[in-house]
């Protein structure tokens, strides 16, 4: 299954399935689904439910 990104519909930053966030704690490859329910965006603060699949 190929990664995929997740955008931030408040300021456009992106969750990257394949490089992961490591500064917080989630290990490249870790899907979307794994990152816990009350993740922030690192940029703004929204919630992980203000996320959407993007293609790139």
């Amino acid at each position: 299954m190929e990664y995929r990104s997740w955008m931030c519909v408040v300021c456009g930053w992106i969750y990257d399935e394949e490089e992961g966030l490591p500064e917080e704690g989630i290990k490249p490859g870790t899907r979307w689904e794994e990152i816990p329910d009350d993740f922030k965006c690192p940029e703004c603060g929204a919630t992980k439910a203000e996320f959407d699949m993007i293609e790139v």
